[in-house]
């Protein structure tokens, strides 16, 4: 066959006659083990069937096992993995708080009275006279009586069904008065809404909890008449730490503390905060000379007790950009004891996106931070907190940051603001509010393992010595000091870091390893696969495109095998009868004969009865013999 008869014959793009030549050449020459069985086994109808069926069940196995694959790649696992490092490792920041709140000189007054209310009530419920617990002479009984009390009292109620409570103010007559310790009675005051509709108690079992709570409740209500910057007696550094070593260099300046003031513990000193890292200090050994030793005075200033009634310090270990949170992780330590925290560090690194709900940078997150510091879930939470209070309650709460444009909450201007804040409360514990789905966890953390261990000191023997060192003078006592040491343990540190169980190369892995398994083949054959199914395609279009178009032809002939007679004719000769009942006239066999062409049988030539050899000549013959009336009727 010639080069050009090739051409004639093979195109560029070919499909297949019939999809049963389309799947004979499939099966015949595909890579997928078991396919050409369906073609060798066409004479035996019992082994196409099946090959057929076992081929289908493979097929059906193997996706069905690509849908589990990619059921598991979308779910997004990951594989924790842990490793352990060791190299100079940072030293965290270290918050020391002294646990006496000072007095602001702004509200002076307003606490001063708030103690003289505090000190009756501890009269009416305890019989406790507290004259002179804070340094100053009470003031006479005409200038109690003068003053308005202050609302909210603090009253003992009976436990009883919660909805049939008699109310007993501490304030009644001594006669009606019941002894405080029995079991039948709780303590605690009353809060109402706006409209007085709503109203509930703040009970406690304990008195003493119920009087510091309540205490806490006016405190907080005083706090906000301080002007933002206030004046407050504050103490300086080296009268709260008598030393400070760290690394065997000593460290007690100002440039290594910041400084803060907590309105429940006191003054705060937060030790390697916020600082450059070319400046944090570090450690490059394990062991206490290796870490941050303070001497701290413990001595109990009674500026206001009744808000923390422990001894000693508080202490928080956080990180060097975090806030410190001391009602959350701070721990205290006692006056009179050598306090030694060993740390181990941790570090996590969390796959965000898909992966896990966590932030980079709190950007992310519905949120806006209140505090100056980087993002942390116990941040987001507070602000979060606050922002809810500053919507539903009309004011901020004073021991969290002021949002922008808010005012504290004070019961002078916002006289129900406690009943609406305990009940935030309440559901903020119980997760009803939606802080805790907002606020996702940071994708980088740090954590510090905590390890404590408690020795006295100074002993027994060297007590005398070592205070009369610390202080240069007699005054000071065993209990008004404590001894505090963190350092770490060792100088290894876990890295927790999370990564994608199956990624993208492990899945096609996975998936390469079913088709080898149920069919034996590569990706080649995966590449046969996609061409079968295009093939299918293109032949089943084109099928329905012959089809169409087939149709549409013969609607058209159809329409055009009706054609209107060549009116000349009938004009010229006779006219069409218009009865269609009657026979058929001359002029109508003329119209059918005008139509129908001539017959093309060898029977029906002129030449058969001595005619001319010509075509043009049958046809003249044809005319004279349609023109020959009279013999056609005959």
């Amino acid at each position: 066959m010639s080069s050009e008869e090739k051409t004639d014959k093979e195109g560029l793009i070919e499909f297949y006659s019939s999809f049963r030549e389309m799947f004979e050449f499939f099966c015949n020459n595909t890579t997928i083990h078991g396919a050409i069985r369906l073609v060798c086994s066409r004479n035996n109808r019992m082994k196409t069937a099946f090959w057929l069926v076992l081929f289908l069940c493979s097929f059906g196995l193997m996706y069905w096992q690509f849908g589990l694959l990619f059921g598991q790649y979308f779910s997004y696992p990951v594989s924790i993995s842990i490793n352990v490092n060791s190299d100079k490792l940072l030293f965290p920041a270290v918050t020391v708080c002294t646990l006496n709140p000072y007095r602001y000189q702004a509200i002076q007054d307003d606490l001063d009275k708030l103690d003289r209310d505090t000190h009756e009530t501890l009269l009416n419920l305890y019989g406790y006279n507290g004259t002179g617990i804070q340094g100053r002479v009470p003031t006479g009984r005409r200038r109690r009586e003068a003053e308005a009390p202050l609302p909210y009292p603090l009253e003992k109620i009976p436990i009883t069904d919660s909805h049939h409570r008699h109310i007993r103010s501490v304030t009644t007559n001594e006669s009606d008065q019941m002894e405080v310790k029995r079991q039948d009675w709780n303590f605690g005051f009353k809060l109402c809404n706006e409209t007085g509709g709503d109203c509930f108690f703040k009970t406690y079992s304990s008195g003493v909890d119920a009087i510091q709570e309540w205490y806490r409740f006016q405190y907080i209500n005083i706090l906000a008449r301080v002007p933002k910057e206030g004046d407050i007696k504050e103490e300086q550094l080296e009268n709260f730490m008598f030393a400070c070593r760290f690394n065997e260099e000593h460290c007690l300046n100002d440039r290594n503390f910041s400084h803060f003031h907590h309105a429940i513990y006191g003054n705060c000193y937060t030790f390697n905060h916020n600082r450059s890292e070319s400046e944090t200090w570090n450690s490059s050994m394990p062991g206490m000379k290796n870490g941050l030793t303070l001497v701290l005075r413990t001595e109990q200033h009674d500026y206001i007790p009744l808000l923390s009634s422990v001894a000693g310090a508080r202490v928080l270990v956080h990180g060097h950009k975090e806030p410190p949170f001391m009602d959350d992780a701070g721990f205290n330590i006692q006056p009179g004891v050598e306090t030694s925290i060993g740390m181990k560090k941790e570090r996590v690194n969390r796959l965000g996106g898909d992966y896990s709900d966590c932030s980079e940078d709190g950007k992310d997150v519905a949120v806006h931070n209140l505090y100056n510091s980087d993002y942390t879930q116990q941040v987001c939470v507070r602000s979060c907190f606050q922002a809810i209070m500053v919507q539903r309650c009309g004011c901020a709460y004073a021991f969290y940051p002021l949002p922008e444009g808010a005012e504290f909450c004070d019961y002078e201007k916002h006289p129900s603001w406690g009943h609406c804040y305990y009940k935030l409360d309440e559901k903020f514990s119980l997760h009803q509010l939606g802080c805790f789905a907002k606020c996702r966890k940071p994708c980088k953390l740090t954590d510090y393992q905590l390890n404590l261990g408690y020795s006295r000191w100074p002993t027994t023997v060297s007590e005398h010595w070592v205070l009369q060192t610390l202080s240069n003078s007699n005054t000071t006592k065993r209990n008004g000091v404590a001894k505090l040491n963190i350092y770490f343990e060792e100088m290894n540190y876990k890295n927790i870091e999370e990564s994608a169980t199956i990624n993208m190369v492990m899945l096609l892995s996975l998936l390469g390893s079913q088709w080898s398994l149920w069919f034996g083949s590569s990706v080649l054959s995966v590449v046969e696969m996609v061409e079968l199914v295009f093939d299918v395609v293109a032949i089943s279009a084109m099928i329905l495109a012959t089809r169409y178009l087939t149709k549409t032809k013969e609607s058209m002939e159809e329409t055009g095998r009706a054609p209107t007679p060549d009116p000349s004719y009938g004009h010229r000769e006779h006219p069409i009868p218009q009865n269609l009942h009657d026979a058929p006239s001359q002029s109508q066999f003329r119209v059918v004969a005008d139509i129908t062409p001539p017959p093309a049988y060898e029977s029906l030539d002129l030449r058969s009865v001595g005619g001319g050899s010509s075509r043009n000549s049958s046809l003249r013959s044809h005319v004279s013999y349609r023109s020959e009336a009279p013999w056609r009727e005959e």
